[in-house]
């Protein structure tokens, strides 16, 4: 089981990818809105903002997310480590409900260049 250090290092390891991102998946996460990332077996949310590319996380606490972000994931830490890693198709774990992405509909539509 992945530990909450490895899923912020995971979630490090995204921000990182989209910032050196090119052309519609650039475009696509230079989005400004709040973010959360919740861990469903560790019961541990990472929230923050995406902004100019990046994911920026400002905090981590217990449980499910406190507010509702505009752009909200929810995953087992494993699942994070394996999608970041390019071993988990996100349209795949999307359809069978190992991940959830809720977001705005115009968001979704853009999101969807990243994954």
């Amino acid at each position: 089981m992945a530990t909450i250090e490895e899923c912020r290092a995971a979630l490090d390891t995204l921000s990182d990818n989209m910032q050196n991102a090119e052309g519609d998946v650039r475009e696509a996460a230079a989005l400004d809105r709040s973010v959360s990332c919740h861990i469903t077996d560790l019961d541990v949310t990472f929230a923050g903002r995406l902004v100019d590319g990046r994911i920026r996380v400002d905090d981590t606490f217990p449980g499910p997310p406190r507010d509702k972000a505009q752009i909200r994931l929810s995953l087992a830490g494993d699942d994070l480590l394996a999608l970041v890693d390019g071993e988990l198709n996100f349209a795949k774990a999307w359809g069978s409900g190992r991940v959830k992405l809720e977001a705005g509909l115009r968001d979704l539509f853009r999101l969807r260049k990243l994954l």
